[in-house]
């Protein structure tokens, strides 16, 4: 199953949360205990540079067991540190040797007015 697609805006220097459910064909949410997940900012697809990298061992990503959740954070220190710009992103789910891009598309940091 290809991912899905879907654009994230953020605020920049404002502490970043989304929630994403993961579930299958049915509707039913995906168990995601045992599993793993990283996610990766970049300028554009070949791009080596990382603008914001979250994984669930940084704490960037809660997993939500049977409940299929998938919770993306940054702090707010974090997202002022990025540029105001459109970037792309991917986010994958890894359980075992099995990789699996669950979403990805834009992402959009929005510029900060107040500082």
């Amino acid at each position: 199953m290809p991912a899905g697609n879907y654009d994230i805006k953020c605020d920049q220097g404002a502490t970043f949360s989304r929630v994403i459910t993961w579930k299958n064909s049915n509707g039913t949410p995906i168990d995601l205990t045992n599993y793993t997940a990283r996610m990766q900012v970049r300028a554009n697809y070949p791009s080596s540079t990382v603008i914001l990298n979250l994984t669930t061992e940084n704490a960037g990503i809660t997993l939500g067991g049977a409940l299929g959740t998938i919770t993306l954070a940054a702090t707010a220190t974090a997202t002022a540190a990025i540029a105001a710009d459109q970037y792309v992103y991917d986010l994958e789910l890894i359980t075992g040797s099995n990789v699996t891009r669950v979403v990805e598309g834009t992402f959009t940091v929005n510029p900060e007015v107040t500082r």
